[in-house]
């Protein structure tokens, strides 16, 4: 699992001494960390998660039990590290307009290191290639109609291209 490589990979920055990658990690795995409780608290607190859960008669779920079920996956860790990604270069051109370039380039970093985390990218020639289909498939004919085409072609590219790009494309071809 993704998790369980960016704890790897943390725990030899970490005996290497390489305290960039270590904090970059430390972060990623810090936001993973709190969507599970996130999902761990829903569970708790939803009675029909419960009632699929309980064991027994006395109504309980068990430590294990809630743990495991509030394991994210491969896609919800890898849309995680989307959005860190996403935050990091907003920061990158607030830090440009604030003429600050050494935060910008820091955050740049960052970028790269979390990055290798996600699956390969589509390259513009594939990725104009899948929004054609979608265009195609929802029959739309404006720009008013992106939110349809983002609805069929997201679950396709998750993690593989972002949404800003995508946007930029189907201005183009619309």
């Amino acid at each position: 699992m993704l998790k369980q490589q960016i704890q790897s990979d943390a725990t030899s920055a970490l005996k290497l001494g390489d305290k960039k990658l270590v904090g970059v990690l430390r972060l990623a795995l810090s936001a993973i960390n709190l969507k599970e409780k996130e999902k761990r608290y829903k569970i708790t607190n939803d009675s029909s998660s419960r009632a699929k859960l309980t064991t027994g008669q006395e109504n309980q779920i068990t430590e294990e039990q809630l743990i495991k079920n509030s394991e994210l996956t491969d896609d919800e860790m890898i849309s995680i590290l989307s959005s860190e990604i996403k935050k990091r270069k907003d920061a990158v051109n607030l830090y440009e307009k604030g003429n600050r370039p050494e935060l910008a380039e820091k955050e740049q970093e960052e970028i790269k290191i979390l990055k290798k985390y996600l699956p390969e990218q589509l390259s513009y020639e594939e990725l104009t290639k899948l929004i054609e289909e979608s265009i195609t498939k929802v029959g739309a004919k404006e720009v008013k109609d992106t939110g349809k085409i983002m609805a069929d072609l997201m679950p396709r590219v998750k993690g593989r291209a972002q949404g800003g790009e995508i946007s930029k494309i189907i201005k183009e071809l619309l």
